[in-house]
């Protein structure tokens, strides 16, 4: 039996499986707050208490850095070691993956329920996979053929730096700079990058901020659903908003091309994270598409590439679930 969990600043969701039932049946499943609990171990021995089950292995994703079995939870003091909790917890083995390894190891077993098609391609049997994901940050994987199953490669390509695609985005480069220093593709194309772009627009006068949405603003901790919600009324929208959410679309549509052609994504191209699923109207209305294949003499190929938006919201526990399953049956 396997205890498979999506570990996350704000939420941690567990899962038991077996192998007989697969990545796709747990055989019990929980979510927990996670700032109520001290500690990983904490919240794994309560749901072990609740079900009454003793796993034999685990395999967690992680929202945060995995180096040499360790990992920090973003937003979270928790410290995560896999020798120290398989001691801890009593268990044989413990995995650690980021959580965006976690959700690229899901795309093999994802449905066509699970996903909103974008560009409706054939995919290359055996080529590699994408995978873009803005939420809080941007993270970014993919997956390769070994002969015989994809598996999962992590990067920090969220954390490169960010090309500008046209003169807007050139004034959005400098504005930053003066802020940050350093502009990475996080700090544009982003839950936290999404307020950076709404701050440029706004100060270069691109649109002006209603006083009604200026004082929502500051009443929230987190904006982005603000600007995101307003953006995508069917009725008066505010253009404040929806200029950011087309200048966001097209800002990830173009680093989601990048990420295409560097890791020649002839699988496919799939976009996760929690913004995405959000603003599929914007995504669907061609601007995304524009800028993905807007790459000069590849414009072509670029156009033969499936891509796929990742509506399962338990698509890192899912992943988390079939690497556990197949480090514990090779």
């Amino acid at each position: 039996m396997l205890l498979a969990g999506d570990v996350g600043g704000t939420k941690t969701n567990l899962a038991l499986f077996d192998a007989e039932g697969g990545p796709r049946r747990p055989l019990r499943e929980a979510t927990f707050p996670s700032a109520q609990y001290q500690s990983l171990e904490a919240v794994v021995c309560a749901f072990l208490l609740e079900t009454g089950q003793r796993p034999d292995a685990a395999c967690f994703g992680v929202a945060g850095p995995v180096v040499d079995g360790r990992a920090t939870v973003t937003n979270l003091s928790w410290e995560i070691e896999e020798e120290h909790l398989a001691d801890g917890l009593g268990l044989d083995r413990v995995h650690l993956l980021n959580d965006l390894e976690s959700i690229a190891n899901a795309i093999p077993l994802l449905e066509r329920d699970d996903l909103y098609t974008l560009n409706d391609r054939d995919p290359t049997p055996g080529g590699a996979i994408a995978v873009v994901a803005p939420g809080t940050g941007l993270g970014e994987a993919f997956l390769t053929w070994n002969g015989s199953r994809y598996e999962a490669q992590p990067s920090e390509g969220g954390h490169t730096d960010f090309a500008p695609a046209d003169a807007l985005q050139l004034g959005l480069l400098s504005y930053l700079q003066g802020l940050y220093g350093h502009v990475s593709w996080e700090r544009v194309c982003s839950g936290i990058g999404i307020p950076n772009i709404y701050s440029y627009l706004k100060a270069s006068g691109t649109a002006s901020e209603p006083p009604w949405l200026a004082r929502e603003l500051a009443s929230a901790t987190d904006g982005t659903p603000i600007i995101a919600n307003n953006a995508l009324q069917s009725e008066d929208p505010c253009e404040l908003c929806l200029a950011t959410v087309h200048t966001f679309v097209s800002i990830l549509g173009a680093e989601a091309g990048n990420m295409a052609l560097k890791t020649l994504a002839t699988g496919g191209v799939y976009l996760g994270g929690g913004i995405p699923p959000r603003i599929l109207p914007a995504l669907a209305d061609g601007r995304f598409m524009d800028a993905f294949q807007h790459k000069g003499r590849f414009a072509e190929f670029m156009l033969r590439l499936p891509v796929h938006v990742i509506l399962n919201p338990k698509a890192a526990l899912l992943g988390a679930a079939r690497h556990g399953l197949n480090t514990e049956t090779r």
